[in-house]
């Protein structure tokens, strides 16, 4: 099976390219939701909770992701240290997830692929892109943050530009551009690659 990445940064719209592959029978895995899955693990929040202290816990006693964030991004010692936690264990989900598929490629949707080297265990990268402009509007409406939250969130992210460069295939996903068009386009080139 051929593994394929998906990638850009915050607010480009990789979850709404995601589902057009979804459409042409693309399973898709989203390393997001993958994350978010490990803070229902006891074990997994306590480790949490030692590298960043009690202000992540709630009231509940659950993990507080907008303090993790609000942490994690304010200082790249404590997110790396989060990232080592999360990503093993998302890619070994990744991992057990690709064996029940059946299909002749699969998508792993990550905004830090290249960021944590995940794009060397994929075949393919498609790359979603939008102008800083464009995506600033798009996560100021969508979370309802203003551009001074929002900015160390962008800047931890290597630059939108460069995942482009390095990408096997680039999908411009702006407002009125030919979405459909351009995935079943990357559709075709990467099932023309896959062995009949």
């Amino acid at each position: 099976m051929r593994l394929v990445g998906l990638t850009g940064g915050i607010g480009c719209g990789k979850t709404t390219v995601a589902a057009e592959f979804e459409r042409l029978g693309v399973p898709c895995f989203v390393a997001d939701r993958a994350g978010a899955a490990c803070y229902d693990d006891s074990h997994f929040r306590n480790q949490v909770e030692k590298i960043l202290g009690p202000a992540v816990i709630g009231l509940s006693g659950e993990i507080d992701r907008h303090a993790v964030a609000d942490i994690v991004f304010a200082d790249r010692e404590k997110m790396e240290q989060l990232n080592a936690l999360v990503h093993p264990r998302v890619m070994a989900a990744f991992a057990e997830w690709c064996k029940e598929q059946k299909a002749p490629y699969v998508l792993l949707e990550s905004a830090i692929l290249y960021e944590y080297g995940l794009d060397k265990y994929m075949d393919d990268v498609v790359a979603v892109y939008v102008g800083m402009g464009e995506r600033i509007e798009r996560l100021r409406v969508r979370d309802n943050v203003t551009e001074k939250q929002l900015m160390p969130r962008i800047l931890a992210q290597m630059p939108a530009e460069e995942k482009m460069m390095r990408a096997d295939y680039v999908v411009l996903n702006y407002e009125g551009n030919p979405r459909r068009q351009q995935v079943e386009y990357i559709h075709r080139q990467i099932m023309n690659k896959i062995p009949k």
